[in-house]
């Protein structure tokens, strides 16, 4: 249909448009897809991949402006540093290993898949954070909406769950 509008409209919708609404479409329907899905295969997978990404994010920013020095991608998020991601992904190792032993999530997987799942997904994460801010920057916006002001907009909330969530379906924490 996009293809047949890219027609009709006289090219007024591109097939550039019309190729990165398909993508943005997959990306936001696939990513909230495997969201609910995660939710509702293992409560204790859900909570354990909104921990990752929250203490990443929360981390990486803090560490990020108390000891950062060395930029991540500048281009593309320029206040993002090495040392901030870094301490973002090792807080949240540390309390993915308290929350597991402290779960019956422990009980499903050994600490050595517990922590290679958190650096999986904290890294993961934060990439989904790095493509929503690319995203942005392609279309010269600051916010990805304005339902949150101040805040990036609401993808912004959700950009690293996008990814981490379909990963924690596919490796297989909700089995």
């Amino acid at each position: 249909l996009l293809l047949l509008t890219t027609v009709l409209s006289n090219n007024k919708l591109s097939f550039d448009d019309a190729g990165a609404l398909s993508l943005g479409v997959l990306y936001i329907g696939f990513g909230f897809h495997f969201f609910l899905q995660a939710r509702a295969e293992n409560w204790m997978a859900f909570v354990f991949g909104l921990i990752i990404v929250w203490l990443t994010d929360s981390f990486a920013y803090i560490i990020g402006r108390k000891l950062g020095r060395h930029k991540l991608i500048p281009k593309i998020s320029p206040n993002k540093t090495w040392e901030g991601s870094i301490g973002g992904t090792a807080v949240a190792t540390i309390v993915a290993i308290i929350f597991a032993e402290s779960t019956h999530f422990a009980t499903h997987f050994s600490l050595f898949e517990i922590v290679l799942a958190t650096l999986i997904l904290s890294i993961a994460g934060q990439f989904g954070d790095l493509i929503e801010s690319a995203l942005k920057r392609y279309f010269g916006v600051k916010d990805s909406g304005t339902l949150l002001p101040g805040h990036g907009g609401i993808l912004d909330r959700f950009d690293s769950m996008l990814i981490v969530m379909p990963i924690i379906v596919l490796i297989g924490l909700t089995a």
